[in-house]
């Protein structure tokens, strides 16, 4: 039977299979580039027929997508989110309206860049890039949001044409792929800006490097802190920022103030920055798509994102968290801190190999009293030993070492008391396996 029927008749596991196959990398392979998927773009005659949000950043850019989705699809447009990595399902990736891809849906969409693609060995993530925009082409969508996978400047998402492009943060992660400095992540990052075109900032601090790219091709840029922020008040918070371009253009004033707003729903203080970040990007998308406050207001309480400092409820309490470099450490960090008094706090402790284990272990040895470090599925996983030998380096009280994330959990379950905590962090491959043994849907 031809590899194609073959391919039509497997479902999507199969799929899934062949695309991690189809490259030498496999499906945690990384080859930077936009050669492969313009090509095949083209050759599928994908195009841009509504705005395109193309959301980037070390951290904070899956809060951002998930605030963008909600508050478009409050105000009652359609919209597709494409985003990574995913927690249980691949399904997860590719949403429209809220709702994840069906199977059918995927698989359709897999068979045509299949048959496109020819020769081109893409990725496994330049694939579903590919299929994703194919299931959002049949949708007739007002807007699509594109998480960036890694960096910006050769990202598979990059290929696509955005109306905003955002950069939540720069932070050291990827140096492998990215560079070894704030400096050069920030060029990588500052890629996926465009001449003329919105481009916002998170970073109060951006490198130069993406200050001197934007500059140089003519981005809008708007910096946190400077061109839009946000003030934490008593129960509420409050936005300002620029006006849309049809405001400005009618000279309605240089500034937008938005009080009384309630405070998102996704937990922790970084997320008013993010918000700021969506806030911003929609106030610079008005002429496009208009967004009333109230819309704005409700869609930011009414979001939801599994993983994301998520506290299960119960006794004692379950926090997860996909914090995998030394940024998300400290703000995971700062949000622990912040939580009612625990006793004790349980560490479900699994991280990859390449990641920055010494600056997320620094960042977290304060409020963490017992670590349970653990082996991940995969070849990049770190071994529960590797994970125990750095921290007992660091004097951090190891209470076992366990081959998976499961096994982890049950001892933090059979030893934690009612006023302590558990928390399971240090990769998605950590809180999925957790979420799947506590049985919790994404």
């Amino acid at each position: 039977m031809p590899q194609f029927q073959r391919l039509a008749r497997v479902g999507l596991d199969g799929w899934l299979a062949h695309m991690e196959a189809l490259h030498p990398r496999g499906s945690a392979g990384i080859e930077l580039g936009l050669e492969r998927v313009a090509a095949v773009k083209a050759q599928l005659g994908q195009r841009e027929t509504c705005p395109v949000i193309l959301v980037g950043g070390t951290n904070g850019k899956g809060s951002t997508c998930a605030m963008l989705e909600r508050i478009l699809l409050t105000t009652g447009y359609r919209v597709g989110l494409y985003s990574s990595p995913h927690l249980l399902h691949y399904n997860e990736r590719v949403r429209i309206n809220g709702v994840v891809a069906d199977d059918a849906s995927l698989c359709a969409a897999f068979a045509r860049v299949e048959q496109a693609r020819g020769v081109a060995a893409l990725t496994y993530f330049e694939f579903g890039t590919l299929a994703a925009w194919e299931v959002f082409a049949a949708a007739n969508l007002d807007a699509v949001i594109l998480e960036v996978g890694l960096g910006g400047r050769l990202d598979a998402t990059n290929v696509y044409q955005p109306k905003c492009a955002i950069v939540t943060g720069v932070d050291l992660d990827h140096m492998d792929f990215l560079g070894a400095d704030r400096d050069a992540i920030g060029r990588e990052k500052a890629g996926i800006f465009r001449a003329g075109i919105p481009a916002i900032c998170g970073d109060p601090q951006p490198p130069q490097s993406l200050m001197a790219h934007a500059r140089a091709i003519g981005a809008r840029l708007q910096v946190l802190g400077q061109d839009f922020g946000y003030q934490r008040q008593e129960q509420q918070w409050l936005y300002w920022g620029r006006p849309g371009d049809d405001a400005s253009r009618r000279g309605e004033g240089e500034t937008v103030r938005r009080g009384g707003l309630a405070f998102p729903a996704l937990r922790g203080d970084r997320q008013l920055a993010n918000a700021a970040c969506a806030l911003a990007a929609l106030d610079a998308l008005h002429p496009h798509l208009p967004v009333a406050t109230k819309d704005m207001c409700r869609g930011l309480i009414e979001v939801e994102l599994a993983g994301r400092f998520q506290v299960l409820p119960g006794r004692p309490g379950v926090v997860l968290d996909v914090a995998h470099n030394p940024q998300a450490a400290r703000v995971l960090a700062a949000n622990l801190g912040e939580m009612d008094f625990h006793r004790n706090t349980w560490a479900v402790f699994g991280m990859l190999a390449d990641k920055d284990i010494d600056g997320v272990i620094d960042a977290l040895g304060e409020r963490i009293t017992h670590w349970l470090p653990c082996t991940l599925e995969g070849r990049r996983a770190a071994s529960a030993d590797f994970l125990a030998t750095r921290l007992r380096l660091r004097g951090m009280k190891v209470a076992g070492q366990f081959d998976s994330p499961a096994a982890a959990l049950a001892c933090a379950q059979e030893n934690a008391g009612e006023d302590d905590r558990i928390l399971a962090f240090g990769s998605f491959l950590t809180v999925a396996a957790v979420m799947q043994t506590l049985g919790r849907p994404t």
